[in-house]
C-alpha cells in the first residue's frame, strides 16, 4: 500500500493549524470570559499543589484527555488567568488523570468535537450580549481542539503499516535517548 506524503502532510499540517487557531481562540474567550469569578475560582482550587494536581486529574477524567487539560491549563496561562506555579500541579494531575483513565471504558471525547463547533457557533452568530458570544468562543475552539487532534491523528495511520516506519521505532526501543529526543521533538 502506498502512502500519499502530499495528503498526510496537508492533513497533519491544518490538523495543526486548527489546534494551535483553537488554542489561541479559546483562550481569548476564556480571557474575555473571566473577569473577578474566574480568577477567584482558579486561584482558590489551584492555591496549593495538592488541589491542582486534584483539579488537574478532576478535569481529564471528566473530558478524558490529558491533552485537552494541558491545553486549557496553556491557554489560561497564556491569559493570564493561571500562573506557572499553579498550572505545574495542574498537568502533573492530568497525567495521573490519564492513568486513571485507561481503566475508563470508552468516551471518545473526540467524536463529539462537532456539536461543540455547532453550539459555538450558535452561541457566537445569534446571540449578542458578550458573555454568550465569549462561552461560544471557549466551546468553537474546544471543538476545534479535538478536531484538530483528531484529524492529525487520522493523517498518521497510514504509517501504522509502513514497514519503513516501523524499523525506525524499533530501533528507538534499542537508542532510548533517540526515542526521548523524537518523543520531546514531537511534542514541541
Amino acid at each position: 500500500m502506498e502512502i500519499d506524503w502530499q495528503q498526510l502532510l496537508f492533513q497533519f499540517l491544518g490538523g495543526l493549524g486548527l489546534f494551535l487557531f483553537s488554542i489561541q481562540y479559546m483562550g481569548e474567550g476564556f480571557q474575555k470570559m473571566a473577569g473577578t469569578r474566574l480568577r477567584d475560582w482558579l486561584d482558590r482550587y489551584t492555591s496549593t499543589p495538592i488541589r491542582g494536581v486534584l483539579v488537574g486529574m478532576l478535569i481529564t477524567m471528566l473530558i478524558q484527555s490529558s491533552s485537552g487539560t494541558t491545553v486549557l491549563t496553556v491557554g489560561l496561562v497564556s491569559a493570564r488567568l493561571m500562573t506557572l506555579r499553579q498550572a505545574i500541579p495542574v498537568i502533573m494531575g492530568a497525567n495521573i488523570g490519564t492513568t486513571i483513565t485507561a481503566f475508563i471504558i470508552g468516551f471518545q471525547f473526540e467524536e463529539y468535537s462537532y456539536p461543540f463547533f455547532a453550539f459555538g457557533s450558535f452561541l457566537l452568530f445569534f446571540f449578542k450580549k458578550r458573555k454568550f458570544d465569549n462561552f461560544g468562543r471557549v466551546l468553537f475552539g474546544f471543538g476545534g481542539l479535538f478536531a484538530g487532534l483528531q484529524m492529525m491523528s487520522h493523517s498518521l495511520m497510514p504509517l501504522h503499516n509502513a514497514e519503513a516506519f516501523n524499523d525506525i521505532m524499533l530501533s528507538m526501543a534499542q537508542q532510548p535517548l533517540l526515542g526521548v529526543i523524537a518523543g520531546m521533538a514531537l511534542t514541541l
